[in-house]
């Protein structure tokens, strides 16, 4: 007699965090339902020829309204289950933002250190000039005593001048001698302006280091605030990752469960169809697949053409510059990397998220928006490896998240031109480049929504 052998199928794999298709969630179910569905039709096998099926066992109503009371359980749960799986991505997300939101604070504070001590060091060469005008003003007056001390006829009316204690008792005495001729009252005042002047810059220079000593707490506690956003994220994805599995394992079990309950009555119509729609499903998917495939595939050909006319081009003038240049429409700018745009600027979770986020594998392209000058190209806290470009019109872009950059710092480069590519460093869930635009030329400050900024210069960048 012919026997259908049952193999069981591989458990599936526990995601990586992130959001599931509704497409994936329904197969990770149905194959597990197959399974059980098509033991129940094994069970209910004919003994006469062996390819024939036998009549269905025929379930007491009893039975019937259990089946119907569990499935309705198994809904609930499975619902419950859903919301579970959605809050712990969310929980992934503002994880990612806060994180980052932490490390711009640290930049922005430690940029802050920096003029504080700028204004320390001009205060002290303020404090010097003064100090040297007073040592200048002292000389001339003891010069001016050595004057009075050589003329006889004067002798006793400069030197009661000179018993003086101060520049006040010293202008008093001289006016009731009617001494006080116009060189005597000009050294006199270039010693009060001079203290004056040194008064103020030692008081300039209190403020500034009292500057400077907040400006490094506040980039300290930043520090400390990224750090612990770090230990957070990296906690809250092991907790997600082990969650997820179990609720996934939850989830095919309570499927496992609905499908048993059903019974024998109608066991083989529910496999077939199960088998029908996984079938179904998996077209879909893979046609997906293919569609996404083809269109990976037709950028890539773009960029490899765009990059070996730019080399053409380059070896025609003689220009040795790196990396393709995308259209830019004649705008001078461009957009800095294609992809698919997974998180807009604006508040989350009680912080900002202060650029647009472009989804796209490691290792895509990433292109200077704008001609400038590398500012800063290399470890970056929050972004791990990130690039900042001075634009010719004074904007700053940051290029965040980067797998590897191909500029240095003080190099030139020309909007277009291939900078860095797409990676997953830094308080990152997923690989994807953070784009931010500092309109004002600050290097941690001022950013703006990069969307507009691009769309008034004739760059689209959609989903936002």
């Amino acid at each position: 007699m012919p026997q259908l052998v049952l193999r069981p199928s591989p458990a599936p794999r526990c995601p990586a965090p992130g959001r599931l298709s509704r497409a994936s969630r329904w197969l990770a179910r149905t194959v597990s339902g197959g399974l059980v569905a098509a033991a129940t039709v094994t069970a209910v096998l004919g003994a006469g020829g062996g390819t024939a099926w036998a009549d269905p066992v025929n379930p007491s109503d009893e039975q019937l309204e259990g089946a119907a009371a569990t499935q309705a359980a198994a809904t609930a749960e499975v619902a419950r289950i859903t919301g579970l799986v959605a809050d712990a991505e969310a929980r992934l997300e503002q994880v990612q933002f806060q994180a980052e939101a932490a490390g711009t604070a640290y930049l922005a504070a430690e940029e802050a250190r920096q003029l504080a001590e700028a204004a320390a060091q001009q205060a002290a060469r303020d404090l010097q000039a003064a100090a040297e005008a007073v040592t200048a003003s002292q000389a001339r007056i003891a010069d001016f005593s050595r004057d009075t001390y050589k003329n006889g006829s004067e002798l006793t009316s400069e030197m009661a001048l000179l018993d003086a204690d101060g520049p006040a008792e010293l202008i008093e005495k001289a006016a009731i001698l009617d001494y006080v001729g116009d060189h005597q009252v000009d050294v006199l005042g270039m010693l009060e302006d001079s203290r004056v002047q040194q008064a103020a810059a030692d008081a300039a220079a209190r403020d500034a280091r009292d500057d400077k000593a907040a400006a490094e707490a506040a980039a300290e506690a930043a520090k400390v605030a990224a750090d612990e956003q770090l230990a957070a994220q990296q906690a809250a994805l092991t907790q997600a990752a082990e969650q997820k599995a179990q609720l996934d394992q939850q989830l095919q079990d309570a499927e496992v469960r609905l499908l048993e309950l059903q019974g024998a009555r109608n066991a083989f119509q529910a496999w077939q169809a199960q088998k029908a729609a996984e079938e179904k499903a998996r077209q879909e998917e893979e046609a997906r697949i293919r569609a996404q495939a083809e269109e990976d595939d037709r950028r890539a050909r773009a960029a490899a053409a765009a990059e070996a006319s730019t080399e053409e081009d380059a070896a025609d003038t003689g220009d040795t510059g790196s990396g393709a240049a995308p259209d830019d429409g004649g705008s001078g700018y461009v957009r800095p990397a294609v992809g698919r745009t997974s998180s807009c600027y604006g508040a989350r979770w009680g912080v900002t998220h202060y650029g647009v986020d472009i989804a796209a594998p490691i290792g895509t392209p990433i292109y200077a928006a704008a001609t400038g000058v590398v500012e800063r190209a290399g470890p970056a806290t929050g972004f791990g490896l990130a690039v900042y470009i001075r634009g010719d019109d004074g904007a700053i872009t940051v290029y965040g998240h980067v797998n590897r950059h191909f500029v240095a710092d003080g190099e030139r480069v020309r909007a277009g031109e291939r900078i860095a590519e797409v990676g997953n460093r830094g308080q990152s869930t997923g690989p994807h480049l953070h784009f931010e635009v500092h309109p004002n030329g600050m290097m941690y400050g001022g950013q703006v929504d990069p969307v507009p900024w691009l769309r008034a210069r004739g760059i689209t960048i959609r989903g936002c």
